[in-house]
């Protein structure tokens, strides 16, 4: 068995909240802090990435202090900024006492942005894994990788393509910051590059509530050529101004549900009454839906109305496809494909995709084996 994820060719709209976020009243975004100690190793880009804040700053209305002396961790000194930055900060680099006015500051409705190397700090806070969402576990050499935009009606997202294709170190992390209560905003398509760990939900960006605060985290922002790059430098203004509240956002979590549980499925053909599509939405993985054996064969489930979805799982018996299409539609006669797959060789694939869809196809083009195609579960995850 192995896990595949595979790129989405229509992107078209986010994944649904299931948490409402805290209610909070924009306000003009006026002063940041921009923390960068580090006690462990140390990113050649923090000055590019400090000079970046600070050209933000001067092109959008806020003044900028860096730092890298702990000491400013005061409730007095915090109370001024509206969001403190911490950029690719590394190991344990504040003492109890800064940790508490940190707390205090955030909870009471200060912003806390991390960037990179955040995720590689302070492990023992216990506090601060919450907020920043997830810790670091490790990452590949650098290379290109494609970005999956989960959210894109952000002000850190709105103006990025669907699918983004750029050159960083991708971080894999410890736990997944979906589960923690997370709003994930971005996923990294690990069909893409080499190295990842986490599957087909690999969040790299995202943004949480944390008492009246706000927090917001991309693991992207490794190498100097990030702070020169429009996109990312965009996007890390949005992620200023939702943690300092100073744009509407959502940052309850979002979660992922198999939609597909119980739901009316159908099928081109049945191998036998046994066999019936059905099986594959049971959530018993004992059964399973069988078809004929010629090509081409389809299932499809009905979701019941049109929901968001994210990814789909298909767990194949010995017989599977070796080329097939995901597609969905929203009403049952227009099919759009999400996900192609050519060289399929069975076990489980996991594939991930934005759409808006009441119905979900499995359209096979292609057997691997003499017999027809076989599917012991077809999970459809979305909100």
């Amino acid at each position: 068995m192995r896990w595949k994820v595979l790129a989405a060719t229509v992107l078209l709209a986010t994944t649904a909240v299931a948490v409402p976020a805290a209610p909070a009243t924009a306000a003009p975004l006026t002063k940041v802090l921009v923390f960068s100690k580090t006690a462990g190793f140390r990113h050649s880009s923090i000055p590019q990435g400090i000079a970046a804040i600070q050209r933000l700053g001067s092109q959008n209305g806020f003044s900028v202090t860096a730092t890298e002396d702990a000491g400013q961790f005061t409730a007095a000194n915090l109370a001024q900024y509206q969001a403190v930055v911490w950029l690719s900060t590394t190991g344990d680099v504040l003492n109890d006492t800064q940790q508490t006015a940190f707390e205090g500051y955030v909870s009471s409705g200060g912003g806390y942005v991390g960037v990179h190397a955040a995720a590689d700090t302070e492990y023992a806070w216990t506090w601060y894994g919450t907020t920043v969402g997830a810790y670091f576990h490790s990452h590949p050499a650098i290379q290109t990788a494609t970005v999956r935009v989960e959210d894109p009606n952000t002000d850190a997202t709105a103006h990025l393509p669907a699918a983004w294709s750029r050159t960083d170190e991708w971080y894999n992390y410890q736990t997944n910051p979906r589960s923690g209560g997370a709003h994930v905003l971005a996923t990294l398509d690990e069909s893409t590059y080499s190295g990842g760990n986490m599957g087909a939900d690999h969040p790299i960006s995202w943004c949480k509530n944390v008492g009246a605060g706000r927090a917001w985290y991309t693991g992207l922002g490794h190498t100097d050529e990030s702070y020169t790059e429009a996109n990312f430098t965009r996007m890390l203004l949005g992620g200023i101004r939702i943690a300092a509240q100073s744009v509407t956002a959502n940052c309850g979590g979002t979660v992922s549900t198999d939609l597909a549980r119980g739901k009316p499925a159908t099928a081109s053909s049945t191998e036998a009454a046994s066999y019936g599509a059905g099986n594959a939405v049971d959530g018993n993985a004992g059964t399973r839906w069988s078809s004929a054996f010629s090509d081409p064969q389809w299932i499809r489930v009905d979701l019941g109305a049109v929901r968001p979805i994210n990814r789909v799982k298909l767990t194949w018996e010995g017989a599977y496809g070796r080329a097939y299409q995901i597609q969905t539609s929203t009403d049952g006669s227009a099919w759009t494909t999400a996900v192609t797959v050519t060289n399929g060789d069975g076990g489980v694939d996991e594939s991930t995709l934005s759409a808006n869809a009441r119905y979900v196809r499995v359209y096979g083009t292609q057997r691997a084996t003499q017999w027809g195609y076989s599917l012991w579960d077809l999970n459809v995850y979305g909100a």
